[in-house]
């Protein structure tokens, strides 16, 4: 699944467009590096958010096409 899509069905990003505007300006990154919206996420991936001056750091438990609002934090673990 690409990272923007991620970001979005986890609900960590509230918008897609968001979440691919984050990736572009390099607000986004997966273990370590600054990656680009069209990143391929998996299982074990750590994704850093900077958003303002918050930074959240997440480990990817599961990649799921949709998630309900209950079970979208399930797909997830904040480091």
């Amino acid at each position: 699944m690409r990272l923007d899509k991620y970001l979005k069905v986890s609900r960590i990003i509230k918008r897609r467009t968001v979440a691919n505007e984050a990736c572009d300006a390099g607000k986004v990154q997966v273990n370590g590096k600054i990656a680009r919206a069209s990143y391929d996420v998996k299982v074990g991936d750590e994704i850093t958010v900077s958003l303002g001056v918050n930074v959240n750091k997440y480990r990817v438990l599961a990649v799921n096409e949709h998630a309900l609002k209950e079970d979208a934090s399930k797909m997830y673990e904040t480091v």
